[in-house]
């Protein structure tokens, strides 16, 4: 994964990125809490329309990206996923929503080494916190990543620079020709 570098460019901040990554967080938020993780390839509205005008109706005013919703494979979680993946051209980036339980950094230390027994001991924490997290980049290296917490039901999102960047070379590696 060396030839895969995070730009910075539209991390934290409005971008076409941003936009599409909203969309799919948006899409998936319409189906509540509890769902599989989603994945999506980010292709030029423009392009799309070019080659299916007869989508035009369906796609109204969208954004420089349109999210394409992809089907998965059940059972896999993407981090296994994502290193299996490459994107055809046609393809000009990609996003990922899925579902985590988070601790505070103060009770990591109190996690079982066994990944099952990590997850059974996160699930079952009086401090855990369920967080939908959309990831999206671009072949630029564009990229944005926001957290929406399950509760309160109202919360915002959390969107800013160096949220998970991890998770973001990983999309960009499924970029790279």
């Amino acid at each position: 994964m060396d030839d895969v570098q995070v730009t910075g460019a539209g991390i934290g901040e409005d971008s076409p990125v941003r936009q599409a990554a909203l969309e799919a967080e948006a899409h998936v938020d319409e189906g509540g809490w509890d769902q599989a993780p989603r994945l999506f390839a980010l292709v030029s509205t423009a392009a799309l329309l070019a080659a299916q005008p007869e989508l035009s109706d369906r796609l109204g005013d969208s954004g420089e990206y349109t999210p394409v919703e992809q089907e998965l494979p059940p059972g896999q979680d993407v981090e296994t996923l994502l290193p299996q993946i490459g994107w055809p051209d046609q393809v000009d980036g990609c996003a990922v929503v899925m579902e985590r339980v988070t601790l505070p950094a103060e009770v990591e230390a109190e996690l079982p080494e066994d990944p099952a027994e990590a997850a059974e001991f996160a699930a079952g924490h009086p401090r855990r916190q369920e967080m939908r997290i959309v990831a999206a980049a671009l072949r630029d290296g564009s990229a944005h990543v926001a957290v929406r917490p399950r509760v309160p039901a109202d919360a915002p999102l959390i969107e800013g620079p160096g949220i998970l960047p991890d998770l973001v070379t990983m999309l960009l590696a499924t970029l790279v020709d």
